[in-house]
């Protein structure tokens, strides 16, 4: 039998019109979609702070795993998407605050611009859910 397959919703406007889920668990399997430090009305949060728009957007990665099921401890691959990779150091200090026990493979790349150009950082998580709690408030669909 095929694993299940959860998706975790934001309700975002662009997760339906754009077609995609704030995360995706099938079977032990969390893969959080690009996110960047937003706040609940879609404002971006941290304007010209690369630490603060980090630490943003980790806090709104790790609060989709825990809908999937999975906590921190489950993180195995990160990456981050950055417009200035000279500010590596915040950025990899919000980083460490978060996943600087679990030490999951990381990559940091810099790239052109984000869809919003006051975004200064694009996070991407994969973890593999080791707890058999299952996902929780996520809706499942095949």
């Amino acid at each position: 039998m095929d694993p299940e397959r959860v998706t975790v919703t934001s309700d975002t406007e662009w997760e339906s019109s754009v077609g995609y889920s704030r995360a995706v668990r099938v079977g032990p399997h969390v893969h959080v979609s690009g996110t960047t430090a937003t706040d609940e009305n879609g404002d971006v949060v941290g304007v010209g702070d690369p630490y603060a728009q980090a630490h943003r957007a980790f806090e709104i990665a790790v609060d989709a795993l825990g809908e999937a099921g999975a906590d921190v401890d489950d993180v195995v691959r990160m990456r981050t998407f950055v417009t200035d990779v000279d500010d590596w150091e915040a950025i990899g200090e919000a980083h460490r605050e978060f996943f600087g026990d679990v030490r999951p493979a990381a990559t940091m790349v810099q790239v052109e611009r984000l869809i919003d150009p006051e975004h200064l950082v694009e996070v991407e998580v994969e973890a593999i859910a080791t707890a058999d709690d299952g996902p929780v408030d996520a809706d499942p669909s095949t």
